[in-house]
């Protein structure tokens, strides 16, 4: 029985002590302070600017704001983020299909003729790294 409790607190301690990721986005080029900024973590292309795996606000300062996302499990990820100028929750667009707030995504992924690819902005966190990303919105 004592064999069986040793290989389970292992088993329990190994689990525990799963590498955990932290994401530190800082970022730029907002046209004022108004309102705050809207962060997105996706963790796969199926859910990319659809379903947000874990989400955050801040306030800007200084046309700049920085978030940080602590305790990420290993895996592929995307981060996308957008100006709530009037502090409505939403990304704002015109017609359906022109925004009318400026946004970003990691690895400044290019939006081109529709929303950026998931190829694009997709990056990899493993082995409790500390990955830092400048967006310019």
């Amino acid at each position: 029985m004592q064999t069986v409790l040793t290989y389970l607190m292992l088993f329990l301690t190994g689990f525990l002590l799963q590498a955990q990721n932290t994401l530190e986005v800082s970022m730029a080029g907002f046209e004022n302070n108004d309102g705050k900024v809207l962060v997105g973590l996706y963790n796969t292309e199926g859910d990319f600017l659809e379903k947000i795996y874990q989400g955050t606000s801040s306030e800007i300062v200084n046309n700049k704001a920085t978030v940080t996302f602590s305790d990420v499990p290993d895996g592929v990820y995307a981060i996308s983020c957008f100006h709530d100028e009037d502090d409505n929750g939403k990304f704002n667009m015109l017609f359906g299909f022109i925004p009318t707030e400026s946004f970003g995504t990691s690895n400044n992924a290019p939006a081109m003729f529709g929303p950026p690819k998931w190829e694009d902005a997709k990056f990899e966190v493993k082995n409790n790294q500390k990955l830092k990303f400048n967006i310019k919105l």
